[in-house]
């Protein structure tokens, strides 16, 4: 007998394409997408920030919510909800319309009320429940943002037999962002009275963190890949929260993210200009050609074709590049295509490498979501050097359009890639281990070496066109563990 259809909240602060600066928003979107798919009654918020194009967008105000008002602490803030959905999508999201705090030009700010604005978030999906009338099985928070969701239903909201059964699970996309505030900001919590339930030591310090606070009273917390849950145990990548949560490792799962292959599928990506599949692979040396004559370097049929789509962030391992790739350059044949944006040494060093290997370097600065695409279906090897990544999505994007990835291992990447043995013709891409510039080195001349055997070379591309990550499989592991929080409230 089929079991019955889940009911989950899902509050964020990002959903792609509305509202995106990394994984957090396609994560969101396509998990909640794929839940309504199958069946789950999925309502998810988000804040209807002044930056979202509204174009492809159909948008409605609900009727009973609007010109709302809500105190947080000594705040009285007005509010509304719209609902909308993006064309060519079924599900509906509901956008928290709030122009005091959301009228700004980007998603996050450095302002004083940047914890009031996620606070406000956070009370304001679960009021829209109350609206609703609606009595989520499952309130799905994300990072800190929303991380407070937890002790609000334990709290401010417990009296309300709406949320009895009401099961919370956080999931950390990247535990490096943790919502921590001066502990002044108790008052805006409107959680003065609960000042005990909060992470003493903390206090004491003067700080309040969301993304703790969440850590303690979420029924379960979900990392976003296997390795990850390991690795934010230890204390070089659990950001000082590495000991609350070994006394939470029972309630600690680590799920790897899924992939959209309805938008990331090189036989039918509308953002490429030629297709191609595992069995056809002309189109992708088509793609090639048309992309570096695009970018103005110089092609070559047997040259090697290395690409990078990143945030050019500490956490990306853009160090390695500085160290490893001029010198390669100087010796090896290849090409590189990069695109990306961050912290302004990065971006001067890649336009200096531009300059240095014109017609062999392009980087455009920047994101581009048609470039993003053409990179990963043009490019021989993607190259991923991350410090740390709790997931990532390029490498398994990598995989689907038969780009060699090159990733360390850890997080995400080391549970997605796997490294090419030429002896056994098993593996997916290059994955070094240690990080450091000789590491980093090994990986790409062993990767350029591997591309001279062209055999090899279509057997790894295969393997990794093979690998299925998609939110059908990953999705499924969501709604196991949804399951079992509600069936031990059962």
């Amino acid at each position: 007998m089929a079991e019955t259809p889940l009911k989950i909240c899902l509050a964020t602060s990002e959903y792609t394409p509305l509202a995106k600066t990394g994984g957090l928003a396609d994560v969101t979107a396509a998990l909640s997408e794929h839940l309504d798919a199958q069946g789950h009654d999925v309502r998810v918020m988000l804040p209807f920030y002044s930056s979202i194009d509204t174009t492809d967008l159909e948008i409605h105000p609900v009727e009973f919510m609007q010109d709302l008002t809500m105190e947080c602490g000594p705040h009285k803030i007005r509010w509304s909800v719209d609902s909308a959905r993006l064309k060519g999508k079924a599900l509906r999201i509901y956008l928290l319309r709030c122009p005091s705090l959301y009228d700004r030009p980007g998603i996050y700010t450095s302002g004083a009320d940047e914890h009031i604005r996620f606070l406000f978030l956070t009370r304001a999906a679960i009021e829209m429940c109350q609206h609703m009338g609606f009595a989520p099985d499952v309130f799905h928070c994300h990072d800190w943002h929303t991380a407070m969701a937890p002790i609000y239903l334990k709290t401010l909201y417990a009296w309300d037999k709406l949320f009895a059964n009401t099961k919370t699970v956080l999931t950390i996309h990247n535990i490096g962002y943790q919502g921590i505030f001066n502990a002044e900001v108790l008052a805006d919590t409107g959680l003065s009275a609960n000042a005990d339930l909060f992470h003493q030591e903390d206090m004491a310090l003067g700080r309040l963190s969301f993304l703790k606070t969440g850590v303690l009273y979420a029924d379960a917390l979900t990392t976003v890949s296997p390795t990850y849950a390991r690795e934010i145990l230890e204390p070089e990548m659990g950001m000082g929260l590495q000991d609350l949560l070994r006394q939470r490792k029972e309630s600690l799962v680590g799920i790897l993210n899924g992939v959209d292959y309805g938008e990331w599928n090189p036989e039918t990506d509308t953002l490429i200009p030629h297709h191609y599949s595992a069995s056809k692979l002309a189109g992708k040396k088509k793609n090639k050609k048309a992309l570096m004559e695009e970018l103005g370097l110089a092609y070559a049929d047997d040259l090697p074709l290395l690409g990078m789509v990143t945030r050019l962030t500490y956490q990306k391992g853009i160090e390695l590049v500085q160290k490893v790739v001029p010198e390669l350059l100087q010796k090896r044949p290849f090409a590189m295509a990069v695109l990306g944006s961050g912290e302004s040494r990065y971006e001067h060093f890649f336009t200096w490498l531009q300059g240095q290997f014109p017609g062999r370097v392009c980087f455009y600065r920047g994101y581009n979501n048609r470039l993003a695409h053409w990179i990963e279906a043009a490019a021989d090897i993607f190259v991923m050097p991350s410090r740390f990544e709790p997931c990532g999505l390029n490498q398994m994007y990598s995989l689907r359009y038969g780009t060699v990835p090159i990733v360390r291992n850890t997080g995400g990447l080391a549970d997605s890639v796997q490294l090419f043995e030429p002896s056994s013709g098993k593996g997916t891409g290059i994955v070094f281990n240690n990080f450091n510039a000789q590491g980093f080195s090994w990986a790409v001349n062993t990767a350029l070496d591997l591309y001279q055997d062209q055999k090899a070379w279509k057997k790894m591309i295969r393997n990794g066109m093979a690998m299925d990550y998609s939110w059908e499989r990953q999705g499924a592991v969501y709604v196991e563990l949804f399951r079992r929080l509600t069936r031990a409230q059962a």
